[in-house]
């Protein structure tokens, strides 16, 4: 399992990346593998603000649909497009190529509370 030093995890398994005040967010190696072949990204929060916790989409694999959970508050400023067409690219580049949506945060402290790398890897036991 890959779990990039410079990001922050949630309990459910998503990943954040702070740009600026901007937060590039994804799920991690370990919910697509769990998951399984992804056919379809669900994002229809474009433009909405949400609370940290709140869905913000959601990830359909071949025999589930999971909701996408926000690790902090903010605007959901956009969706990685090539989705769209190569929904998985979340399996095969989950934190490049596979990252979901651009959130414009309104307190990125909130991203202090979320896990490092060794607690994100002590929670899923890899």
């Amino acid at each position: 399992m890959n779990f990039p030093d410079n990001l922050r995890y949630t309990k459910d398994h998503e990943w954040i990346r702070i740009e600026d005040d901007t937060a590039v967010i994804g799920i991690t190696d370990f919910a697509q593998s769990e998951l399984g072949d992804i056919v379809y990204v669900d994002v229809n929060t474009i433009g909405k603000t949400l609370k940290r916790e709140e869905v913000f989409g959601t990830v359909e694999a071949v025999k589930t649909v999971s909701d996408l959970f926000l690790p902090v508050s903010g605007t959901i400023l956009e969706l990685n497009a090539d989705l769209n067409a190569n929904p998985e690219l979340v399996n095969q580049d989950p934190y490049v190529k596979g990252w979901m949506v651009k959130v414009k945060m309104n307190n990125p402290s909130e991203a202090n509370e979320l896990m490092d790398k060794a607690a994100y890897t002590a929670l899923v036991g890899h």
